[in-house]
């Protein structure tokens, strides 16, 4: 059904408009109204409200962040005001530990004025890394949690082919190299790296990931890209050898069983999720920065296009054009259909979570492949509503090119890139043997299986025989229960 959007013949209907309707000659709200997700909590809510209010602030500094290369201090001050830097750091060290539906709506509010504000929230749960090492180095980390304006650690190529260089001394490591895209290295505090060394006492050449204070590395000046500018993710080197305390050092082998061990240690939605649930709740987050950049985007030629001239046409203003009109309906339903489906997984991540229901290896790829798809046709629709506006848009001063680029830098991402992950659905969709998700880091246990090898025995409940295409979609029950 489509609502009139012009007065009906005869006039107004009896009892005015129905509830919803908006005025006539007045722009429709965003998206249809369906009742919120009994997964987003108030605190949620209030986060992406309050992100909602600071829209015009977020978009008037957005340039500002550009050129200075990190968020420009008024966007900063704002986006830690609300509490988004500790969506993911538990409540009982000052955060507040949200789940994959609040994290997706803030994330998604931070993309529609902000994108680099919007990505250095994703990656600042690189704070939970600190969570698996000793008590030590998590209490020095969290130590200034509650003043630290800004993400308060970044990660920097902890499993790059290529990382820093380390050797064994008494008490820790002396480590030294060059880290690149440390998004957020110039606000945080802390900063974790790889590096690799040899094990003289076993003759292994490990790998290793340390944490680093804001004074023993150097931000390098090579963030220099089209796009998320001001999330300064630039390189960080330390070129004479700085000491790492044992108690701040973690083998990258024993990294998922540490992190497994945290999930239920801490209060909070955010750590009640599986390994898995965990990793797609990640990419929901990116998902929703993608769709918020679209809305952004959306909103700005609406905006525009309302208001000038066409080039060459007889109509008063580009709106009247039916090849706009086209453009703006497209642009909606793709992104009606991006929350559809990043809702539909977000919802299921948290219901997994509070059920204690796990994913399965073999769900992760579907998901991950869905919202890949999402990030991709927002891209597109971005592309075409630039397309559609002209020249007008190619300064730097419209929001709509800086939206185009900042989606384009999103879905180049070595995790998003379409190709790459439709194979990987592709092999899985032809009962093809899957590749290994992660590769070995550092030397296996004698007797180990290597990553990807299937478990021995029958395979579990719903598990696809092997050799057999995976089912058609990742099962979801009906109405999902109110947490």
């Amino acid at each position: 059904m489509t609502l009139a959007t012009t007065p009906p013949p005869g006039g107004m209907p009896p009892g005015g408009l129905p509830s919803g309707v908006p005025p006539f000659g007045q722009p429709p709200v965003a998206g249809p109204a369906f009742p919120e997700s009994p997964y987003l909590s108030e605190t949620g809510r209030r986060m992406r409200d309050d992100i909602l209010e600071l829209l015009p602030l977020l978009r008037q500094h957005a340039a500002e962040g550009e050129a200075l290369g990190e968020l420009a201090p008024e966007t900063l001050a704002a986006v830690h005001g609300v509490g988004a830097f500790k969506v993911t750091i538990p409540t009982e060290l000052g955060g507040f530990a949200l789940g994959a539906r609040d994290t997706a709506e803030v994330v998604k509010a931070l993309g529609q004025g902000d994108a680099s504000a919007g990505w250095l929230v994703i990656v600042s749960s690189a704070a939970k890394n600190a969570l698996g090492f000793d008590e030590r180095a998590r209490d020095e980390v969290f130590a200034d949690i509650e003043d630290w304006v800004g993400p308060i650690m970044f990660g920097a190529t902890v499993f790059a082919p290529k990382v820093g260089f380390g050797r064994r001394v008494d008490g820790g490591f002396l480590v030294k190299g060059k880290w690149s895209y440390g998004s957020g290295s110039k606000h945080a505090a802390w900063g974790t790296i790889g590096f690799e060394y040899d094990d003289a006492e076993t003759g292994e050449h490990r790998r290793a990931m340390g944490i680093l204070s804001h004074d023993q590395y150097s931000i390098v000046d090579d963030w220099h890209v089209m796009g998320l500018q001001a999330t300064n993710s630039n390189s960080v080197r330390v070129d004479e050898e700085v000491f790492i305390p044992d108690y701040r050092v973690v083998h990258t082998n024993e990294l998922p069983q540490r992190n497994d061990r945290i999930r239920g240690t801490y209060s909070g939605l955010a750590f009640q999720h599986s390994a898995i649930g965990g990793m797609v709740a990640t990419t929901c987050a990116f998902a929703s920065l993608a769709i918020g950049i679209a809305e952004g985007a959306l909103n700005a030629f609406l905006e525009q296009a309302a208001k000038r001239a066409p080039f060459n046409l007889p109509y008063k203003t580009m709106s009247e054009m039916a090849s706009i009109q086209v453009v703006a309906g497209k642009a909606r339903a793709v992104i009606n259909a991006a929350n559809a489906v990043l809702w539909r997984h977000a919802d299921e991540i948290d219901r997994r979570a509070i059920a204690g229901e796990d994913f399965a290896p073999w769900e992760e790829p579907e998901i991950t492949m869905d919202l890949v798809h999402q990030i991709h046709e927002c891209l597109r629709s971005v592309d075409g509503m630039m397309l559609a506006l002209g020249s007008s848009a190619i300064a730097l001063s419209n929001p709509i090119q800086r939206a185009l680029r900042d989606i384009h830098v999103v879905a180049t991402h070595g995790a998003f890139r379409i190709d790459p992950m439709a194979e990987i659905n592709g092999r899985a969709l032809f009962g093809l043997e899957p590749f290994p998700m992660m590769v070995a880091l550092s030397s296996p246990p004698a007797g180990a299986k290597p990553a990807g090898a299937p478990p021995e025995g029958p395979p579990p409940a719903g598990a696809p025989p092997a050799g057999a295409p995976p089912a058609a979609s990742t099962p979801f029950p009906g109405g999902p229960p109110r947490p």
